[in-house]
C-alpha cells in the first residue's frame, strides 16, 4: 500500500501548521518520497529532534504505508 504526496503533506500540517513542505516522488511509485520541511517549530532543537517531530506526524504510517522518506529540516 502506498501514500500519495498530498497524504504525507497533509499530515506534517497537522503537526507543523506553519511548514513549508516540498515533497518528491524519487521512484514515481508513491512509496519513496524526499521532503524538505521548513518550521519555526525547529527552532533550537537538533536534527535528531526534527526528524523525530516529522516522523511523529506521519501517525506510524512510516515503515507502512509510506515504505521510504529522506527528510531535511530547515529553521525558519
Amino acid at each position: 500500500m502506498a501514500m500519495d504526496i498530498k497524504e504525507v503533506e497533509t499530515l506534517i500540517k497537522e503537526a507543523l501548521p506553519d511548514a513549508i513542505i516540498e515533497i518528491q516522488d524519487l521512484a514515481g511509485d508513491s512509496n519513496h518520497y524526499s521532503a524538505t520541511i521548513t518550521s519555526k517549530e525547529f527552532s533550537g532543537k537538533s536534527k535528531i529532534e526534527q526528524h523525530k517531530m516529522v516522523y511523529n506526524s506521519l501517525k506510524g504510517k512510516m515503515g507502512n504505508e509510506l515504505h521510504a522518506l529522506a527528510i531535511k529540516t530547515k529553521e525558519q
